[in-house]
This record gives C-alpha cells, sequence and structure tokens, in this order.
C-alpha cells in the first residue's frame, strides 16, 4: 500500500512563506508524477501544481494561475520526496494542502484530481491578514 505524508503547514502572515514537503513510501518515487491540491473550507478541492516524473521535458511543470510566480514546486527523488515552495502567501491561499501521485505516467503530468491515485492526509496552511 502506497503512503504519502505532508509537512510544513502552519500559520503564516500575509506576504510570507511556507514550504511543504511530501514523502512518499513503499512505491518508487521516480516513477511517477506527483501534483499538490488544495481544499478551502466550503470549496471544491483544486489544482495548484504538478511536476511530471520525465524530469528532462520542458513542459513538466504546471502550475494553476492563482499560484504562478509564488509557488514553486520540485523534487527530490532520491530522497523520495516533493516540495511546495510557497512565498507571498495571501489569505486566500489558506487551506488544506494535499500532494497526490499519478501513476499513469502521463505526458505532460495531468492537473485533474481524478488522474491521481494515491492522496497523503493533508496539512493545514493559515495565512492571516
Amino acid at each position: 500500500q502506497v503512503q504519502l505524508g505532508e509537512s510544513g503547514g502552519g500559520l503564516v502572515q500575509d506576504g510570507g512563506s511556507l514550504s511543504l514537503s511530501c514523502t512518499i513510501s513503499r512505491r518508487t518515487f521516480s516513477d511517477y508524477d506527483m501534483g499538490w491540491f488544495r481544499q478551502a473550507p466550503g470549496k471544491e478541492r483544486e489544482f495548484v501544481a504538478t511536476i511530471g516524473w520525465r524530469t528532462w521535458r520542458a513542459n513538466n511543470i504546471i502550475y494553476s494561475d492563482s499560484v504562478k510566480g509564488r509557488f514553486t514546486i520540485s523534487r527530490d527523488n532520491a530522497k523520495d520526496t516533493g516540495y511546495l515552495q510557497m512565498n507571498s502567501l495571501k489569505p486566500d491561499d489558506t487551506a488544506v494542502y494535499y500532494c497526490a501521485i499519478n501513476v499513469g505516467r502521463s505526458a505532460p503530468p495531468p492537473t485533474s484530481i481524478l488522474e491521481y491515485t494515491y492522496w497523503g492526509q493533508g496539512t493545514q496552511v493559515t495565512v492571516s491578514s
């Protein structure tokens, strides 16, 4: 059974930064696309960013328009860990953040929630104004 675990959430002021991590166990992380999603209270879960397993491809990273230029997704396959660096945070970024992996090995990596098979338990990010 694949397990994903997020860490790094917390409370930060408007304009601050946080770094999230996602560690995978019982699978070879380098074989799969990894995505970050978030869900705010009363809203549907939405796409944030994804990074494909084909790290050599030019279109391997995709961001939602709401986080482009502020968030950076990355991965360290040797550590079986993915990251989401979040800068210039806004109160609208407040949500539970989830990492997920796509076993379909798509190109480019998918942005749809439906394409991701395994999910972490989520970590809370709260941005105060």
